[in-house]
This record gives C-alpha cells, structure tokens and sequence, in this order.
C-alpha cells in the first residue's frame, strides 16, 4: 500500500513559524502519511528533529539544496 505524500511550502517563514505552521497543517492528516516540508530558514532542520522526537514522528531525510527539505512520516 503506498503511503499519502503532501508537500508543505514554508519558505520565507524564520523561526519558529516554519514548526508551528506546520504542526497546524499536519494535524489535517493521518498517521502513516509522508510529509516532505520545504524550508529555508537554517535553524529549520534542528527544530524539526527536536519536534519529531517529541511528537513521535519519524524523521527521514533533510536534503539540503537551493532550499531545504524535510521528510517526516507521521
């Protein structure tokens, strides 16, 4: 069964809004999902390990780039 994927744009957004921001709009969704988050505030990618551990979401990648892009499973 292949899992929901929902991008999340949150450029432009410097701390601590890209995490609230996206708490808000992940709790649209369901457990299992695969949400790919794009950031480009430099703290962005320290925050969201820190909300994953306490949410008990799994982190699985940040890639950086022009941006940068945060895979989480909720």
């Amino acid at each position: 069964m292949i899992k929901k994927s929902v991008k999340i744009d949150l450029l432009g957004l410097k701390c601590p809004l890209p995490v609230l921001k996206a708490n808000k709009l992940i709790k649209e969704h369901k457990k299992g999902e695969i949400i790919e988050l794009l950031v480009d505030d430099i703290a962005a990618p320290n925050d969201f390990k820190i909300y994953c551990e306490t949410k008990s979401y799994k982190l699985i990648s940040i890639k950086k780039s022009k941006h940068i892009t945060i895979k989480i499973k909720i």
